[in-house]
């Protein structure tokens, strides 16, 4: 499957900055282990589209330096702070790094939304021989108790269905369906876990950006009738309950 070409950058992110950095899963450990299994511990990592940096954190903890990029002004500005990040503004297809200066270049949750040959070539441009492209994101998430993920996953399909971009296909699919034109590596199978009040899912809900879609074209907001519903099942709402999302890796090298 051909991805679609995406419409120039549009910023569906900054107005949820705070949130995104609040709400959003965090990605499992043995991810970020296994990346430190496979580049040295003196290489510079290019984490391209780190929006709130949650990702960049966890490769600065293994790695010498990491160059944090993405379009969004507010996503930099509230990212998390380590003395060997360097956030920087810049597109997926125009990083401005120097040729060959990275051994790792790596996307969270965000390669759906890139032109992908203008990317690929970037990427390729950056990396040093032999150096590695690995890209992950999570699917739909399933919930714990069966009357709680029924409501979710209408909420998802139904309501939101129509204002999710036609790339949200990728991501159910792992992005498998990609082109990655490079020497592809096993990946593991790994999945996100998180434990959660129902404060806390509605606000990782209220970082979608279908929601987003949905308010600029309806002018309301869905989060709020939904809100109500889901806590008619939920039970205490200090309750907390089990979150799951599959998380699909890709992993290739460039010709040394």
């Amino acid at each position: 499957m051909n991805a679609p070409t995406p419409p120039k950058f549009q910023d569906l992110f900054s107005g949820v900055a705070a949130h995104y950095a609040t709400f959003r899963p965090h990605y499992p450990a043995a991810l970020f282990d296994l990346l430190a299994t496979l580049e040295a511990r003196d290489t510079t990592v290019w984490d391209c589209a780190c929006g709130n940096g949650q990702a960049s954190v966890e490769l600065a903890r293994r790695f010498a330096r990491v160059v944090a990029t993405d379009a969004s002004v507010e996503q930099i500005t509230s990212a998390a702070r380590l003395p060997n990040i360097d956030y920087r503004v810049a597109l997926a297809e125009d990083s401005r790094l120097a040729e060959r200066s990275t051994g790792l270049v790596t996307v969270a949750q965000a390669l759906h939304w890139f032109d992908l040959p203008r990317f690929y070539a970037e990427v390729k441009r950056v990396l040093q021989p032999g150096g590695l492209l690995a890209v992950w994101c999570y699917g739909i998430n399933e919930i714990e108790g069966g009357e709680v993920n029924g409501l979710v996953q209408e909420f998802y399909g139904g309501v939101l269905g129509p204002y999710w971009p036609r790339s949200r296909e990728l991501v159910e699919a792992g992005y498998r369906t990609l082109p990655f034109p490079f020497a592809e590596l096993p990946a593991p199978t790994l999945r996100m876990e998180a434990h959660w009040t129902l404060e806390q899912l509605l606000g990782y809900f209220s970082t979608w950006s279908a929601r987003t879609r949905y308010v600029e074209a309806r002018g309301q907001d869905p989060l709020i009738p939904f809100a109500a519903e889901l806590a008619q099942v939920w039970g205490k709402p200090q309750a907390r309950r089990t979150i799951t999302w599959p998380l699909g890796v890709r992993l290739g090298r460039i010709a040394r």
